[in-house]
């Protein structure tokens, strides 16, 4: 075989394989392109139904009334007659403190007494004598200004040491801590032997909440959101400790003092609890529903298909916008964009969106209705459902 022959044969083979090649990618470009809209995308019928808007949050449980049990005198704990969910009742003994040198202050205390009254005795007695001598003219009006002066001091040293004596015996009084409130001990933070101070602040000993067959939730809502509660709203909520169990309570308080965090403003809204059967305890974390408004047989569309962006169709060229004419108001605005299935193509429709419970969303308007089906989510290369083109943001915002 000559060379030249050779060359011709090399060449032609590799046109075959060039003519395969591109055979085969003709072929598998037309499957690509045969493929029937269900085998491309992810579709859900169109239909009515209802849908509540609502709105979540965090919460606190805690009593309604919480009592902080402190000392006004320093000691230490002698004697313990509460501990951790003792029931009490209004004026009971919880504690007491050491009360030795209270009562050594209070004997101290009536020595005083004692004394300035004798003295006080003795002054009014020397401003008696002092009195008739001046009658007689034996002593001068400057003694008997004297005289008058030593028993006002007595009386005012009296009165003094009277005081003393009353505080001292009230310290004594205040060895003995008692309950203000009836109710339950939900903390106690002494024990025997232990020395509390009284001198800067009061330190807390006990914390009794009066009633915890009625609790109440502290939670903080988003300003945003805030407007659409009202007093006496119901609410449902959850809490770790009952995963299977719902419970209710209704809106009691709304306060308006606003609570500022990194720039984020909420309100404490109150929510009021039954709590008969005393399930719930203080410090639980609450989950918490409100439902603030609801539609009835709405026309329904998925968000997931708000979210919906086909991965195989080309963007949109953008168009240019002419100015609007003398009299003309500019619509502002949008609606939301979804993409319908109709006949063998997949058309984009803009629709207005009302009310959304994050799964689905009301349409108020636009050309959808009941039985049209809207892609949801890219069946190839893309399970997640395409994320929204710039400028696409659907403006519905989920509860």
């Amino acid at each position: 075989m000559t060379k030249t022959l050779r060359n011709w044969l090399i060449r032609l083979v590799v046109l075959l394989l060039i003519a395969a090649g591109a055979y085969a990618g003709w072929r598998y470009w037309q499957a690509a392109n045969v493929k029937t809209l269900d085998e491309r995308y992810q579709f859900e019928d169109i239909a009515k139904g209802d849908v509540t808007q609502t709105i979540t949050a965090n919460g606190t449980l805690n009593p309604v009334v919480l009592v902080n049990v402190g000392t006004q005198v320093s000691g230490t704990v002698r004697r313990l007659y509460a501990d951790f969910n003792s029931t009490v009742k209004a004026g009971q003994i919880l504690l007491e403190l050491d009360p030795t040198l209270f009562q050594a202050a209070v004997e101290q205390s009536r020595g005083n007494v004692a004394n300035a009254s004798a003295a006080l005795k003795l002054a009014q007695a020397n401003e008696a004598r002092i009195r008739e001598l001046f009658v007689q003219e034996y002593v001068s009006k400057q003694d008997l200004d004297a005289a008058v002066q030593q028993r006002e001091a007595a009386e005012a040293q009296l009165r003094t040491a009277k005081g003393q004596l009353a505080r001292d015996e009230a310290n004594v009084g205040y060895s003995v801590i008692r309950s203000p409130v009836s109710g339950i001990v939900v903390s106690r933070q002494v024990d025997i032997g232990q020395t509390v101070a009284a001198s800067f602040q009061t330190p807390t000993l006990f914390q009794i909440a009066q009633d915890l067959t009625v609790m109440q939730i502290n939670t903080n809502v988003a300003e945003a959101d805030v407007g659409k509660i009202k007093v006496e709203q119901p609410v449902r909520f959850t809490v770790d400790a009952f995963p299977g169990r719902r419970f209710e309570g209704k809106v009691t308080q709304i306060r308006l003092s606003p609570i500022i965090q990194q720039n984020v403003v909420t309100y404490n809204v109150v929510v009021s609890v039954d709590n008969r059967d005393l399930k719930l305890m203080p410090g639980m974390t609450a989950y918490i529903y409100i439902d603030v408004d609801k539609r009835e047989d709405a026309l329904l569309v998925p968000s997931a298909a708000l979210r919906f962006r086909p991965r195989d169709l080309p963007p949109e060229p953008k168009k240019a916008t002419a100015p609007a004419a003398s009299g003309e108001k500019k619509q502002r605005g949008g609606g939301a964009r979804v993409y319908v299935a109709r006949g063998d193509k997949l058309v984009p429709v803009t629709i207005q969106t009302g009310l959304s419970d994050g799964k689905m969303v009301e349409v108020t308007g636009g050309e959808l209705k009941a039985g049209d089906r809207v892609a949801t989510q890219n069946r190839v290369a893309d399970s997640g459902g395409g994320a929204p083109a710039a400028g696409q943001q659907p403006r519905v915002r989920a509860f």
